[in-house]
């Protein structure tokens, strides 16, 4: 069965044709194609539009009338695709893009290459949404979102672009007074700190390397903001497992000094994902492809925040999760 609007558009290369053979060479079409899908018009339309002869075809009356309709509609359908094609030029794409973001990582990494991406794109209005709660993008009426952990969630598209590592850090003044933990039993008896889960309230364990995880069961600072977490750390009142992007820049100016390297756990994923859901817009197809682009060339361990990027650290990170893990 053939498209109707194929048909029509073969009924008109006919219509302006001597016979179906010309219109066929137009086309780029066999003969016999252009045969059957005037058969298949003609029947649909209970009318002949061609008087056929063994050396010319001639249009009847009823195929004169749907040939000017049929040019209208025609001449409408590839307005409204010539429309569409100037809409998607770069420098008209518009419209409305929401995003969903980790706040930490958000402030930090996202929103300056999405305030970059916004003065390139005038015309797109972009609506950020900063959240440490595990989000439903469909639900939520997301069209794009960046998260950190381990992505099991089939009903989205997502993209693995980066990775985030872990360290178990404390400050110079800690580890003179406790000591370098030479093993994980160590640190369990020395002061370390806890993070809150905002998503189910209880602590987040701590992972490593080799040893099974470890749930916090005394530790001396709990908070739910690792911002929060990293001040504790900093000022030497217990051990953190903290996330490369916010501590490396302290181990590099020596504020912060990494233990038990070798226990470092598995680095989660940085994913950028949408809905799986019909068409992608124009404005979200290119957003998308630059978040991808933009994180994908972050190196975390060489990145130096500014002052202002520095006290922009307010949360932990969002995380899509198979099964409970710590950042």
């Amino acid at each position: 069965m053939q498209n109707q609007l194929e048909m029509l558009r073969i009924f008109k290369a006919v219509a302006e044709s001597s016979n179906f053979k010309e219109a066929s060479i137009r086309l780029g079409i066999s003969p016999q194609s252009v045969t059957r899908a005037i058969k298949e018009l003609e029947e649909r339309l209970g009318e002949p539009l061609f008087y056929r002869s063994t050396r010319n075809t001639t249009i009847t009356e009823f195929g004169k009338q749907m040939a000017l309709k049929s040019e209208t509609v025609l001449e409408q359908v590839d307005s409204l695709f010539q429309l569409q094609h100037h809409a998607n030029a770069p420098e008209t794409i518009a419209g409305i893009i929401k995003v969903t973001m980790p706040n930490t990582f958000g402030r930090l990494y996202l929103l300056p290459a999405l305030t970059a991406f916004a003065k390139e794109h005038p015309n797109i209005q972009l609506d950020l949404r900063f959240s440490d709660l595990i989000d439903n993008v469909v639900a939520d009426q997301m069209d794009i979102g960046v998260r950190i952990g381990f992505f099991s969630n089939n009903r989205n598209v997502a993209r693995r672009v980066n990775e985030i590592k872990f360290h178990i850090v404390g400050a110079p003044s800690l580890i003179a007074k406790t000591g370098v933990p030479e093993q994980v039993s160590d640190l369990c008896e020395m002061p370390y700190t806890g993070l809150i889960d905002q998503n189910t309230g209880r602590m987040w364990p701590w992972t490593f390397a080799d040893d099974p995880d470890c749930f916090p069961s005394s530790p001396v600072f709990i908070s739910d903001e690792v911002e929060a977490e990293l001040a504790a750390v900093l000022s030497g009142i217990g051990y953190g497992q903290l996330p490369d992007f916010i501590c490396d820049q302290y181990i590099q100016s020596g504020q912060l000094v990494p233990v038990l390297q070798d226990q470092s756990p598995t680095p989660w994923g940085i994913y950028v994902y949408r809905p799986q859901r019909g068409p992608v817009a124009e404005r979200v197809r290119v957003l998308f492809d630059y978040l991808a682009t933009t994180l994908s060339e972050i190196k975390f361990s060489n990145n130096q925040l500014s002052e202002n990027q520095s006290g922009a650290i307010e949360s932990t990170v969002n995380v899509e999760l198979a099964s409970s893990f710590r950042l």
